[in-house]
């Protein structure tokens, strides 16, 4: 019993640290897209943080697929998934960037990264244990 345990443990952790890379994956195509429409293209932190967010939510799902998740044989009902699970995610990355811009004052790009933080749990946990099962 205790074994089994064990290599459940050691399984979470090695789906964790996955998730941490294609997690990492998924900030960087973010941070970098968020900065290229916000601090390059002038447009708003919120409409930047919704397509930012938007196309790493397509980059996580597609690393994920590839080194961590199983494959599901509908490839759009898991998709659709993953973007209706995702909407709560967006929607927690879209307040945490208000409270931090408009209410404490942060730079944009810092709040970014902190949003980025706090949601990317609620992502390794949605696709776990409800879009995977796992």
């Amino acid at each position: 019993m205790r074994k089994m345990e064990n290599s459940r443990v050691k399984e979470n952790v090695r789906q964790f640290v996955l998730y941490l890379v294609v997690g990492g994956i998924a900030t960087v195509v973010e941070w970098i897209l968020f900065y290229i429409l916000n601090g390059v293209g002038h447009i708003h932190y919120m409409g930047s943080t919704a397509i930012a967010f938007i196309v790493s939510t397509f980059a996580n799902w597609m690393c994920g697929r590839i080194l961590l998740f199983q494959k599901t044989k509908n490839i759009w009902k898991e998709l659709l998934k993953i973007y209706v699970t995702s909407i709560a995610g967006l929607f927690m990355n879209l307040l945490i960037m208000w409270l931090a811009v408009e209410t404490f004052g942060i730079h944009e790009m810092i709040s970014k990264m902190e949003a980025t933080g706090i949601v990317f749990m609620w992502n390794f946990l949605v696709r776990k244990f409800v879009i995977y099962k796992m």
